[in-house]
């Protein structure tokens, strides 16, 4: 695979992109389960680079994860790196995305893992059809970026929204630009909806179709109907398409819009694409609706908070004898970890552009993530902890708990910048619970945990409550993600065994709130057995 650079056009502006073997989205991977995986990646740019197989568990081999300066330093301009790892125990939809900057709004494509055995339902799948979800700017995305940083400000909105790279009708100069799939009367699709969008959580839905929900971030959970999905950045959902129109012909609008819960500017556009029944294609396959015919009243409206709360309540792990849930019933260890946006005071003789003059920063238990200059894996592996470069005396809960859904504009809202980290033993189950602060505004946050799956075993509104709200935990059929959407002005339990030793990273998939950061790092130490042990470190592992 090659980053390099390449001149697209949409929205009537012409820029030059950053992408993977000339392609936008980058090409799709796909193995079988088990599956010895070796990736070249070369880059053909000026500036370093990673790459990040989102959600494959790397296990023992964090040294393939991806994230600069967490478990790899960059790939530095006209070097290579062979991402080399095995797929275990993993099947269905995932994907890759850069994980440096903001490069993965462009560099990033579908990583399908299919299984050994049979897929748990009976339904016969007439073809399987990718679909990402991607933001486009008219501007060059890294300029928007580097103005983020100078002035602590929030960043310019994208400009439209993409289905596999193509914005629709909707945009300006985009009718050419449209995602069209043809579908056979009578028969089944599945469809691979991947949210590669940079700061946006989005709603999609099919015009006359319901969909049937039948996996989420490459596990299976108990099938269920829907109009409408809500998916965050970093999820994948895997759905049922029933090509069952009664008319047998047409050419039916799919659309994918913003779900917001914060009162900041976001891209409030909306996508199209189409589903056309071949008949209909085959009679007059360059024929569309206009633009002004579309209507998208079946795709939900931007603050539905109700149905993606809904939406969520209703995902449940399969649990079946073939593919179990097996999540924690005790845990060993509990961190609470509060999930904030920040405002920190404008350094003198400084230009910020965040709210009230002051910058725009994010925090894990009130520590602003700062990368370190080194790997925080090498450093590991090197023993480097119990220095000054990379402490593990991360806060297991707030230092000074306080109302924290409570607005709060009048206090110092200063954060301390730091790589602190979170250290564990091997083998040991984790609860780690996930509260959503309201410093600057509430906000519903997509938050990645690397290396491992978890199990969502309980999520509210408000303070998250440790006498009453896990009396109410789902210890029987959690859905199992790599991926949460914390609700806004809530919380999200989640539980993990930690028995993937290496350094790992918890990150908002937001990548302004990462940019801010709103992330940390956690390190599972080596346990007794060999096997239990990371990997020693690839003879062409990049360099600092």
């Amino acid at each position: 695979m090659q980053v390099e650079w390449k001149t697209e056009t949409r929205l009537c502006h012409t820029k030059k992109l950053l992408i993977v073997n000339g392609m936008y989205p980058g090409p799709s991977i796909s193995i079988y389960e088990g599956d010895e995986v070796e990736i070249k990646v070369t880059n053909r740019i000026s500036d370093n680079t990673t790459l990040h197989w989102h959600g494959v568990r790397q296990m023992r081999t964090g040294w393939a994860d991806g994230p600069a300066y967490i478990t790899q330093c960059p790939i530095q301009s006209n070097r290579s790196y062979k991402y080399r790892f095995r797929v275990i125990n993993q099947r269905g939809t995932l994907w890759w995305h850069a994980h440096l900057s903001w490069q993965r709004a462009s560099v990033h494509g579908a990583f399908i893992i299919f299984p050994r055995v049979p897929y748990p339902f009976s339904t016969p799948i007439e073809a399987e059809i990718p679909i990402i979800f991607g933001e486009w700017w008219n501007g060059a995305v890294d300029a928007i970026e580097a103005d983020t940083i100078m002035h602590g400000s929030g960043p310019n909105v994208s400009d439209a929204y993409t289905i596999n790279g193509l914005p629709g009708p909707l945009y300006p100069c985009s009718v050419k630009d449209t995602f069209v799939q043809t579908v056979k009367h009578g028969k089944t699709y599945m469809i691979r909806l991947i949210n590669a969008a940079l700061n946006d959580e989005l709603f999609f839905s099919i015009a006359n179709h319901t969909l049937t929900v039948v996996e989420v971030d490459a596990t299976y959970i108990k099938p269920f109907t829907t109009t409408s999905i809500m998916i965050t950045p970093g999820q994948t959902t895997n759905v049922l398409l029933s090509a069952d129109s009664p008319s047998k012909s047409g050419a039916f609008p799919m659309a994918v819009g913003p779900y917001a819960t914060a009162m900041v500017p976001f891209d409030q556009t909306t996508a199209v694409g189409f589903i056309t029944y071949d008949e209909y294609s085959k009679r007059d396959p360059k024929t569309l609706p206009a633009s002004t015919s579309i209507s998208l009243d079946f795709l939900p409206p931007m603050r539905d908070n109700r149905f993606a709360t809904e939406f969520s309540n209703q995902l449940r792990s399969l649990g079946s004898s073939s593919f179990p849930c097996n999540v924690p019933k005790q845990v060993e260890k509990r961190f609470f970890l509060t999930i904030s946006l920040n405002l920190q005071d404008c350094p003198p003789k400084k230009i910020c552009k965040g709210l009230n003059g002051k910058r725009f920063s994010a925090s894990i238990n009130n520590q602003s993530f700062v990368r370190p200059p080194i790997s925080v894996l090498q450093g590991y592996y090197k023993n480097m902890t119990t220095g000054a470069l990379l402490r593990s005396d991360f806060p297991e809960k707030p230092l000074h708990p306080f109302d924290y859904t409570h607005p709060a504009a009048d206090i110092n809202m200063n954060p301390e910048f730091g790589s602190k980290l979170l250290m564990v033993p091997y083998g040991i189950s984790l609860e780690f619970v996930l509260q959503d602060t309201g410093f600057i505004n509430a906000e519903n946050h997509p938050i990645h945990i690397h290396g491992h799956n978890f199990f969502v075993v309980g999520s509210g509104f408000g303070n998250f409550d440790a006498d009453r709200d896990p009396a109410n935990y789902n210890l029987i059929d959690p859905p199992e993600r790599n991926t949460v959407a914390v609700p806004s002005g809530g919380w999200a339990a989640l539980r993990l065994k930690a028995d993937n030793p290496g350094v790992w990273f918890i990150h908002c998939h937001l990548e302004a709130h990462t940019t801010w950061g709103l992330a940390m790092a956690f390190i599972v130490k080596n346990g007794h057995e060999a096997s239990q042990s990371i990997l020693p470190p690839p003879e062409d592992l990049p360099l600092c």
